[in-house]
């Protein structure tokens, strides 16, 4: 077997590679990669998900950490993600491993491992986690049954909302809904059980997935829906009218409002499949825009050097000044929430407000499904610099992730294999929704011509 981590950690299907032989190679890889590492603590925290046997995996991984001579805080019950950055953070860890496969669907698990600035783990730092289990498979055996104090179980809710609290402006399943009505809002919650299948689909919170949501909002007249995925570092938005606002709206819809009340000195960092519409904010306010590759961990990058009021991703991550350099799905609907309240007026109509200001995009992406035939020849297809495509000339490629040819009009199209799934996604952007549906078969074209 073959441990690969991909753009958020390693992830695979429970019972075929994702198994407990496979968690203790994982943990002892990642011990003996602090080891060598010379870290300055002892100290790892573990977390997981809602999914199918997190809590028994996670307890495997805080044994086998016990077992390395590590201390361990194992979470004592389901958290997300950047819960585990802030515990991290605040107690000094040199790493935090989380069990979830995020947005994924239900019969994967998945290994997430940030670092002690609560960022996720750089790839320097899984490549070589990667190399020390190949070195050692398959040798991991069943760790010894825990002494009594070896594992601390750590509540880490309540600091996390604390600490959240201090970053809204108020004039998860148990995180969004519990820190909102602490604040005095009503709230409305659906989905508030545990539920390993999640419904019988991925627990990404995307429009196709929102229906129940939608129409919770529109019969029970609420200002806004807010969801995240099942680690709650994604996020997804209806509004009041029940429109999906995307994240590519939202983000760029939220460096304009903290800019406006925050008055924070910093620009923007948006990954390369993510809205340019988050540049002409920058470019009426005067502010830089960083261009990244795909993966919140570069993203992270620019939050602890202090240059951006926000960063985020199409796929729905996000962060801000002063947070953890973790995308963060509660801290996003919280500033959705905080928007509207703000500034008295809902998301559309916000949205309708920036267009005015900066014009409007339109964006979307596809994704084709990874053939034999496709991997043999996605390589040199990926290489080709073509003057035109359809039609339009190319006047700039971009091959920081994948590739990104830019058109003379300021339209722009992407092409990268995806670091989480066995498919290609093809991005792209244009100033009308019927161009948009061009681009994108343009694209699908040109990487099976």
């Amino acid at each position: 077997m073959t441990i690969r981590f991909g753009t958020s950690g390693w992830r695979a299907v429970i019972a075929d590679e994702f198994t407990f032989a496979g968690v203790r190679s994982v943990t002892s890889a990642i011990c003996s990669h602090f080891v060598t590492a010379n870290a300055v603590g002892d100290l790892m925290v573990v977390g997981y998900d809602t999914r199918f046997l997190g809590e028994q995996f996670a307890e495997e991984c805080a044994n086998i950490i016990s077992r390395n001579a590590f201390r361990v805080l194992l979470c004592d019950q389901p958290v997300p993600t950047p819960t585990i950055s802030h515990v991290i953070r605040t107690k000094g860890a040199i790493c935090g491993i989380n069990f979830t496969a995020s947005h994924n669907p239900p019969q994967y698990n998945g290994m997430k491992l940030s670092t002690s600035d609560g960022a996720p783990a750089l790839p320097e730092i899984t490549r070589n986690v990667e190399q020390i289990i190949q070195a050692s498979l398959p040798t991991a055996a069943p760790a010894r049954p825990l002494e009594p104090g070896e594992v601390q179980t750590f509540a880490a809710r309540p600091g996390y909302l604390e600490d959240l609290a201090k970053k809204i402006n108020f004039e998860g399943r148990g995180y969004l809904d519990e820190i909102l009505r602490t604040h005095g809002l009503e709230v409305e919650t659906i989905h508030d059980w545990r539920d390993v299948l999640f419904g019988g689909r991925a627990p990404e919170p995307e429009a196709s997935h929102l229906d129940e949501l939608r129409q919770v909002v529109m019969s029970k007249g609420c200002v806004l829906g807010l969801a995240t995925d099942g680690d709650a570092d994604r996020f997804g938005v209806i509004d009041s009218n029940g429109s999906f606002i995307t994240p590519n709206q939202l983000i760029a819809l939220l460096f304009d409002y903290l800019v406006e009340s925050r008055k924070w000195d910093g620009g923007a960092a948006r990954s390369v499949a993510t809205s340019h519409l988050v540049d002409r904010v920058a470019e009426a306010r005067g502010l830089p825009v960083y261009e990244t590759p795909v993966g919140f961990k570069y993203i992270g990058e620019l939050i602890n050097e202090n240059k951006i009021v926000i960063g985020g991703e199409e796929s729905a991550g996000l962060s801000i000044k002063g947070h953890y350099p973790e995308k963060d799905g509660i801290l996003a609907c919280l500033l959705a929430a905080e928007a509207v309240a703000a500034r008295g007026a809902s998301l559309t109509e916000q949205l309708k407000d920036l267009y005015g200001r900066v014009g409007k995009l339109e964006s979307g992406r596809i994704g084709i499904r990874l053939t034999p035939e496709l991997m043999q020849s996605l390589g040199n297809k990926l290489k080709e610099d073509p003057r035109e495509i359809g039609g339009r000339r190319v006047e700039r490629t971009n091959r920081m992730d994948g590739v990104k040819f830019i058109f003379a009009d300021g339209s722009w199209l992407l092409m990268r294999p995806s670091g989480t799934e066995p498919v290609v996604r093809i991005y792209a952007e244009s100033e009308s929704a019927t161009d948009l549906e061009v681009l994108l078969e343009q694209g699908h074209k040109f990487l099976l011509g």
